[in-house]
């Protein structure tokens, strides 16, 4: 369970399978060529039908996702400020708003309240502040998530636990897929990783890929989920999938025992390069076994939200979900992944990014993380150590939620409701506390240092952000954020000829040695069939080959870090 290109989950995009993608290492399979999409018409707020239908729609879906219609009626009342039927559509959906918060609070404060009621009056109450100007006059609402299995602890203890304790709070996840056939031969079909216990009651954390075919069926038959204990490993213990990470990897799984050992999360904040930490898993089966290493590097991008840590203590296929601890005991990371034939090419997965997302997993079901329906990176001045100045949108998807916002490109995101932003990756670590379905407050600035505050919905993050550039945009500008370059038209007689207007620096355009002005035909575009990636033929004049023609093909994955 090592390999990370084995993986389905999109926990595997980073530089190195980008760089195998653009290098050809990693080739597409099943491509064809596919026809264009019909590209998103935006909304014209000067016709009085559009507006009508425009109406008629957000009332429909009041009654369905009330924060989705809460926040389009504000938009609609943005644009059309004076149409006394937009006024009354607002109103009415703001007044059911405070309806539906009325009884969602009530049931959070019930003795018997799940977490998810919990968390859906937290979700209403924020959104509807994020929109409503008169937001203090509704009564403030703050969960209470103390049941969270491993957020209780503080994190601080500074006394070192003994390693044969760490060890008894260590399982091995075994996930049992019965028989496979091959050439006529019966195999034991199975998976192993490892995890750890976070409660006394039998939570344990381990990864979303160890016990992926639990919750995702890509064959026919039934998987059954056990533990066994590092003390007892000869034991089968049945367990249950609470919830799914898949963006992060990670799980929560359940199982009827008492902890012999409870590990305390701790603060990887407080890891820097070079810091000693130690391993705790089952690699190869082999249960019970402790590695030791350093932190080799923490800003290593495998993720498509936030950076990983890069570690060189030895981890092999049986380590995934196992924790990664410091002297001390805490967990501060949970290896998810190796790279097979590089050894101590291995990495771990922060326990902030776990600590964010435990109140969701353990709500139930699968952690959907939010986007905004934008592409964007880092807005640095230039020069040796200037500070980051924030998150500058480089693009952003027709129809999506920053869109229709107004949010535009090369406006910076400085602010995300309260949390002041100067990177991309604060920027998605701020997400991670965030929920799909809801709203948000974003404070911008533009070239001339102009602020100005929007509310944006939080979609439900697709698998393949690309493919929806793919398929609501104009080819000419969707490739700024697939392949890093924007084109204009340059015939009127053919619609393959281009001009390249803008490179993004360190993208793919930018690495093959394209320039701006550039004169490029598109021949081809293919997909592969679950949409992840996209190969492109093209024919161009570089200016940095001294304008010689040239054909080349160039292949990218349609996810990536800085889509947001």
């Amino acid at each position: 369970m090592m390999n990370p290109f084995n993986m389905k989950n999109n926990v595997i995009y980073s530089s190195l399978a980008l760089l195998l993608i653009f290098t050809g290492a990693i080739t597409l399979t099943g491509c064809k060529t596919t026809e264009k999409p019909e590209v998103f018409k935006p909304i014209d707020y000067t016709e009085e039908d559009a507006v009508l239908d425009e109406i008629e729609s957000i009332r429909d879906l009041s009654e369905t996702q009330i924060i989705k219609a809460l926040w389009k009626s504000s938009i609609l009342l943005e644009k059309v400020p004076e149409n006394t039927e937009v006024q009354n559509l607002f109103n009415f959906i703001k007044e059911k708003s405070i309806q539906e918060l009325e009884s969602e609070r009530k049931k959070a404060k019930e003795e018997s309240s799940s977490i998810r009621e919990k968390l859906n009056a937290q979700k209403l109450y924020d959104s509807m502040k994020a929109v409503l100007k008169d937001s203090e006059k509704i009564e403030k609402t703050e969960i209470d998530i103390s049941e969270v299995p491993g957020l209780n602890s503080s994190g601080k203890e500074k006394n070192k636990a003994k390693v044969s304790e760490l060890i008894k709070g260590t399982v091995t996840v075994y996930v049992d897929k019965g028989i496979k056939i091959e050439k006529g031969m019966g195999y034991t079909d199975a998976v192993l990783g490892s995890g750890f216990f976070i409660s006394s009651d039998g939570y344990i954390v381990t990864n979303h890929h160890v016990i992926e075919d639990m919750v995702e069926k890509k064959s026919k038959g039934y998987s059954r989920l056990y533990i066994k204990l590092a003390e007892d490993p000869d034991t089968r213990i049945p367990a249950k999938v609470i919830g799914w990470d898949s963006t992060l990897d990670l799980a929560l799984i359940k199982t009827e025992v008492e902890a012999p050992y409870v590990f305390t999360l701790g603060s990887s904040k407080d890891l820097d390069t070079g810091d000693r930490v130690y391993a705790i898993g089952s690699p190869l089966g082999l249960d019970r076994t402790l590695t030791s290493g350093i932190i080799s590097a923490k800003d290593r991008r495998l993720f498509t939200a936030g950076t990983v840590f890069q570690v060189d203590a030895a981890v092999n296929s049986g380590n995934s979900g196992g924790p990664l601890i410091d002297e001390y005991g805490r967990v501060q990371a949970i290896v998810f992944a190796g790279v097979q034939n590089y050894q101590g090419l291995n990495f771990a997965i922060p326990v902030e990014y776990l600590k964010s997302s435990l109140p969701f997993l353990y709500a139930g079901g699968e952690r959907e993380h939010p986007w905004i329906g934008s592409y964007g990176r880092t807005q640095r001045e230039p020069g040796s150590g200037r500070a980051n100045e924030g998150l500058t949108i480089n693009y952003t998807l027709p129809g999506g939620s920053a869109n229709y916002s107004g949010l535009k490109e090369d406006m910076t995101i400085i602010k995300l409701n309260d949390t002041p932003i100067t990177s991309l990756d604060d920027f998605q670590i701020k997400a991670m506390s965030l929920e799909a379905d809801s709203i948000v407050r974003i404070t911008t600035k533009d070239e001339k240092n102009e602020l100005k505050e929007f509310p944006v919905y939080l979609d439900k993050r697709p698998s393949s952000p690309g493919y929806e550039v793919y398929k609501h945009d104009l080819l000419k500008d969707a490739l700024l954020p697939i392949l890093g370059m924007q084109m204009v038209h340059a015939s009127s007689s053919s619609s393959k000829h281009y001009a390249i207007t803008k490179i993004l620096k360190s993208s793919i355009a930018d690495e093959a040695g394209f320039s701006e002005t550039d004169p490029v035909d598109i021949l081809n575009v293919q997909l592969n069939e679950d949409k992840s990636a996209i190969y492109i033929e093209l024919y161009a004049k570089k200016r940095k080959n001294g304008f010689l023609d040239v054909s080349i093909g160039l292949s990218a994955s349609l996810d990536s870090p800085y889509y947001f």
